[in-house]
């Protein structure tokens, strides 16, 4: 599974879109849907890890005496 470490949030949500697919269809077998189950897993893991990186990123705008945009300032998470 480390091939998910590297993929991008839009490559790891198609996939895991997949793979919910298949195991909502019920139609894999016991040992295949155990291993899909635990690819999901590792792919939704992925899925927030580029979530959470992407909220970090998220700045708010600084606004100067004049009204004007100054710089940026990180996001309140409160």
């Amino acid at each position: 599974m480390s091939d998910v470490d590297k993929m991008s949030f839009e490559d790891a949500i198609k996939e895991l879109e997949t793979v919910v697919g298949q195991l909502e269809r019920g139609d894999v077998a016991l040992d295949e849907s155990i291993a899909l189950y635990e690819r999901g897993a590792a792919l939704k893991a992925r899925c927030e890890a580029k979530l959470k990186e992407a909220e970090e990123k998220v700045a708010k705008i600084t606004l100067g005496e004049g009204g004007e945009p100054k710089g940026t300032a990180p996001l309140d998470q409160s």
